[in-house]
């Protein structure tokens, strides 16, 4: 567990022994962790934005780092907007958030609120006497992804964010530790390890939104990242690639979605060197458990094991108390996050086999075929054991009859060439017989159609719509 969980992102900055050698590398910018001690991204002093709460909306995500780095222990409340949040959201979030100062790269924010105080924040640190002296306990709020409609704001502690980090403070194995990332850091994959890296003495790689994946898997090589994390999709792009060769890491994280076992057998053939690890985490209960033994789901056994994480099956829906959990919603009228004993209930559906417990997929996205439960995720774990296959993405289809029908789109290895009939009829037809060994008879899909890609949301997930 980490010390002095009281002090600040800063202020563990500067009790660190080599700042000097340690980078936030961003597409288009990069900046010495060093230079953060004595310098400001910031266009006003800190004093001002001291006990406010300040919403960091910028479109870069080093500003953001830079942002958050100088807030913590100076503002009330930080809340971190994503950089794909609609402009007709924000009025709600601020509102929600009682935000009273707003930092961002650019003035387009200014035409979609009327708060009392906007900074401008550069990618460029000016020299500054006035720093941080890290003594407030600033309340992080992260926005909920997934959501259609107005985003839910979850609250959180740096101690409750770093509970599942565990390092040794100025620990020289990590200095050489290089981060890497998939995801952005003002979700809560990405501050996870965007924490990781300022709080382990590592640097870190951000990707961007607008970088092509090959220029980012060339920036990993450049940088010799040695930890790279994203979700099952990410990695499965990476994999597609011809430039995955680019990088050699010796760690490789997986979470947000559901890491099955063709996903991670394929990492380890890719990457034999690297230790292939995926966790469980969510905005709203925090890093539950990491699995190591290269193998999907997660053993019985972390479940009622005691210890600072606790686990439960209730009703076949796993659920989670520890110091991690979201300390809950703001706004009125927002339901509780917690039942009365302090779990969270995450909604993801498990299953036991033998000692193993096995994930199904989100009780929220079942299909019901005839008033039987299909788990999209379990068809997809499915497919994706076919040699050729390199992603698949189930979903509902309306039947007159059933009211639904299961489908799935899939990726296959190599170029895709709808021409070859006779081999894709065989692929397709190798496809359904994998799932009539492994599924019931009503989850085997009724259609297989071939695509060039699947679409991934933001937040490095597929994107599911029903058709």
């Amino acid at each position: 567990m980490l010390p002095s969980r009281a002090k600040s992102l800063r202020d563990r900055l500067s009790s660190a022994s080599n700042c000097q050698g340690r980078y936030l590398w961003g597409a288009g910018a990069s900046v010495c962790l060093a230079d953060i001690l004595t310098g400001t991204s910031l266009s006003c002093s800190l004093s001002r934005l001291s006990g406010r709460s300040v919403l960091v909306a910028t479109r870069d995500q080093i500003a953001a780092a830079l942002a958050l780095i100088e807030l913590d222990g100076t503002a009330r409340r930080v809340t971190i907007c994503p950089s794909d949040l609609p402009y007709e959201h924000f009025p709600s979030v601020i509102a929600s958030a009682e935000v009273d100062a707003i930092i961002s790269d650019s003035d387009e924010i200014k035409r979609h609120s009327d708060v009392e105080l906007y900074v401008r924040s550069s990618v460029e640190l000016a020299r500054t006497e006035q720093l941080s002296t890290g003594t407030r306990p600033t309340e992080w709020v992260i926005l909920t992804s997934g959501t259609t409609g107005t985003p839910k704001l979850l609250t959180h502690s740096l101690s409750g964010l770093t509970a599942a980090i565990k390092t040794q403070e100025n620990s020289a194995a990590d200095f050489d530790t290089v981060w890497g990332t998939f995801y952005d850091i003002r979700r809560y994959g990405g501050l996870q390890v965007f924490l990781r890296a300022i709080l382990g003495n590592g640097s870190l790689v951000l990707s961007s939104a607008e970088e092509p994946l090959g220029d980012f898997l060339v920036r990993l090589s450049a940088h010799r990242a040695t930890h790279v994390s994203g979700t099952p999709s990410h990695w499965r792009r990476a994999l597609m690639s011809p430039l995955a060769h680019e990088i050699a890491p010796r760690y490789v994280r997986l979470s947000g979605e559901i890491a099955d076992q063709a996903i991670l057998d394929n990492l380890k053939n890719f990457y034999p060197h690297a230790r292939i690890v995926h966790a469980y985490a969510s905005t709203e209960a925090g890093v539950a458990f990491e699995v190591t033994d290269g193998l999907e789901g997660f053993p019985a056994s972390f479940v009622r094991s005691g210890g600072p994480v606790e686990l439960k099956v209730e009703d076949g829906s796993l659920r989670i108390r520890s110091a991690g959990i979201a300390g809950g919603y703001l706004g009125r009228g927002s339901p509780p996050l917690a039942d009365v004993d302090g779990f969270v209930d995450t909604g993801d559906v498990v299953q036991l086999r033998d000692v193993r417990y096995h994930f199904l997929g989100r009780r929220s996205g079942v299909i019901n075929v005839g008033g039987l439960k299909v788990h999209p995720e379990e068809v997809e774990a499915a497919i994706n054991r076919h040699p050729k296959v390199r992603s698949s993405l189930v979903r509902a289809r309306k039947n007159p009859i059933t009211g639904s029908i299961v489908s799935a789109d899939v990726v296959i290895e190599g170029e895709f060439n709808a021409d070859g009939i006779d081999q894709i009829a065989m692929l397709r037809r190798e496809i359904i017989q994998i799932c009539q060994e492994r599924l019931a008879k009503y989850k085997v899909p009724a259609t297989v159609r071939f695509v060039s890609s699947l679409e991934v949301s933001a937040t490095g997930k597929l994107s599911r719509h029903n058709a």
